[in-house]
């Protein structure tokens, strides 16, 4: 199986949210037993051998591939969530969205000086996203920080917005 196969499988969704954008569904990719399988391996190859000792999704859709990355590396899996979705004490950072301002939450305990993190999240737009979450992670001071995306959209240019000195991966891309 190659890419291409996974690629197809993602269903596009033609004007959702709002009129113009396309939307890349991957729930018809990770309904498919096979293609989870595949995706979960994929992801577990690009960090088996360096270390990792925590996996951060970003809610919601990243808590699925996030937690299975997680599971297949023997790491601890962490969410990062909206805004009073965690019961406990939270650090939390704001940005700038195309609509509006969002704010994303980590418990303030997550990730410690000693944690090697995966930042993951189902598909790479604009960044912004995973920008909040990168910097909200760094001021936890872990000893690396990778960023990962099961799709990136090349069109949007998201990595742009993303720190220069941090390895950033997709698994596919459009």
């Amino acid at each position: 199986m190659n890419t291409e196969e996974l690629k197809a499988s993602i269903r596009d969704v033609v004007d959702f949210p709002s009129k113009g954008i396309i939307f890349r569904d991957l729930t018809t990719l990770i309904k498919n037993g096979e293609y989870l399988h595949i995706l979960s391996d994929a992801l577990k190859e690009l960090y088996a051998d360096k270390g990792v000792t925590k996996v951060v999704g970003i809610e919601s859709r990243g808590f699925i591939s996030g937690s299975i990355l997680a599971y297949q590396l023997g790491a601890g899996f962490v969410p990062a969530r909206k805004p009073g979705k965690l019961p406990a004490v939270t650090v939390k950072k704001s940005y700038a969205k195309e609509y509006g301002v969002d704010t994303i939450e980590l418990h303030s305990d997550a990730i410690d000086e000693n944690d090697v993190v995966v930042l993951h999240d189902d598909l790479l737009a604009t960044g912004g996203t995973m920008a909040a979450a990168y910097e909200l992670v760094k001021s936890m001071n872990p000893k690396k920080i990778y960023i990962n995306f099961s799709v990136e959209l090349t069109a949007l240019h998201g990595r742009d917005n993303l720190p220069k000195d941090c390895e950033v991966t997709s698994l596919l891309k459009y």
